[in-house]
């Protein structure tokens, strides 16, 4: 749409003035203008909408992008949270085997004072066990000794009952004596009666342990001389007469009842 420029009033009061009434206008004289300016308008209203459509499009990016950048940002967080997660549970586990080999560590170190000791026992035990072999050798070799002492001494002591069995005799017949087990073996206890004139059914006794080579009297009633008994008993262990000591032995205890 075409609009004819019209001169201000301004234009006009600076024209000359006409020297006639008559005379014609400059103005009329000018070409005509055309602006254009429906075009004008038509080429801003297209721009406008291209520079909307251009900030419309810039939003829609920079709003996408930053949905984009919450999205990967959150995911960052998420991959941090879940890192820090597995470093917590790798810390633990760490802990856990740090743990476990200290308990190993200390297991280990007590196991082997347990060996030690076990070992240490063991060998205690093995010296006492040959101790205690050397001596049970020794014992059997002692006892080996003592059986064949003791057999000597059976054999003795039946060499002597042989010829003591008639004098026991009449001293069991006449004169009272009697011979009982002390019950113990190797121990003969010897009663005499018949020895005080106030009371001939009163008894005397005494023990002789005949274990070991050397006699002793290991106990008697009445109460007599432990000195006469100990020299009627070194007697017997000299002699060897078991008649002889008997005798003895009888005028000890006839004598103590006096």
């Amino acid at each position: 749409m075409s609009t004819l420029f019209e001169p201000s009033l301004s234009t006009s009061a600076m024209r000359a003035p006409f020297s006639t009434a008559d005379a014609p206008s400059m103005a009329d004289s000018l070409p005509a203008i055309t602006f254009g300016f429906d075009d004008l308008r038509e080429r801003m209203a297209r721009f406008t909408d291209r520079f909307d459509d251009f900030i419309a499009k810039g939003r829609k990016q920079v709003l996408e992008e930053h949905n984009q950048f919450c999205i990967n940002v959150a995911q960052l967080q998420e991959d941090q949270r879940m890192k820090q997660k597995d470093i917590e549970i790798l810390a633990q586990k760490s802990s856990h085997h740090a743990a476990a080999v200290s308990a190993q560590e200390a297991e280990t170190a007590e196991m082997q004072l347990a060996i030690a000791a076990i070992t240490q026992q063991r060998d205690s035990h093995a010296q006492h066990r040959d101790r205690l072999r050397s001596e049970i050798a020794s014992l059997n070799k002692q006892i080996a000794a003592r059986r064949s002492a003791q057999q000597v001494h059976a054999k003795e002591m039946e060499a002597q009952s042989r010829l003591n069995v008639p004098e026991l005799d009449f001293w069991e017949t006449y004169l009272g004596l009697r011979i009982d087990g002390a019950g113990q073996v190797d121990r003969l206890k010897f009663v005499f009666s018949n020895l005080d004139e106030r009371d001939w059914e009163k008894e005397a006794w005494f023990e002789l342990d005949t274990e070991r080579r050397e006699y002793r009297v290991v106990g008697c009633r009445p109460k007599v001389e432990e000195g006469e008994v100990e020299a009627c008993v070194d007697r017997l262990n000299e002699s060897r007469d078991l008649g002889a000591f008997l005798r003895g032995m009888r005028e000890i205890f006839v004598k103590g009842m006096k």
